[in-house]
C-alpha cells in the first residue's frame, strides 16, 4: 500500500485532502508543520508528500522541502506543493527548493487525484 503524507497546519485541509484521496487504497499520514513532516518522512518513508508552504514554526513548507531534498536518505521523495501562494515567485521558490509539482488552493479534487495517480502509478 502506498503511503502519502499530507502536511498542512489546517486540520480541515488535511481532512479534505485525505477524503479526496480515499478513492484509492492509500495509507494516509498527517503532519501539522514542517518539523513534524521531516520526522515522519524519516520514520515512515512516504511515497508522496503533499506539502503546504505557509505553516507556523521555524520550518515552513519550502524549507522542509529543501531539507528533505538535500538529505541523501529522503531526496528521492516526491513532493507536491499544495498552497494558497500562487505568485510566479512563490511557485519558483517551491520548485527551486525541489518540489516535483505545485498546486494552488483552492484546488480541483479531480486534478489532485489525477496528479497523485500519475506520480504513484
Amino acid at each position: 500500500m502506498k503511503k502519502i503524507l499530507i502536511v498542512d497546519d489546517h486540520e480541515e485541509i488535511r481532512k479534505l485532502v485525505e477524503i479526496t484521496l480515499r478513492v484509492e487504497d492509500y495509507q494516509i499520514l498527517q503532519a501539522k508543520n514542517g518539523e513534524e513532516a521531516i520526522k515522519i518522512v524519516k520514520a515512515e518513508t512516504p511515497d508522496l508528500i503533499i506539502m503546504d508552504v505557509v505553516m507556523p514554526g521555524k520550518i515552513d513548507g519550502v524549507e522542509a522541502t529543501r531539507i528533505l531534498k538535500n538529505d541523501p536518505e529522503t531526496k528521492a521523495c516526491t513532493i507536491i506543493m499544495l498552497t494558497s501562494k500562487s505568485d510566479v515567485e512563490d511557485v519558483k521558490r517551491g520548485m527551486d527548493a525541489g518540489a516535483n509539482d505545485y498546486f494552488t488552493k483552492p484546488f480541483s479534487p479531480l486534478d489532485l487525484i489525477r496528479k497523485v495517480e500519475e506520480v504513484l502509478g
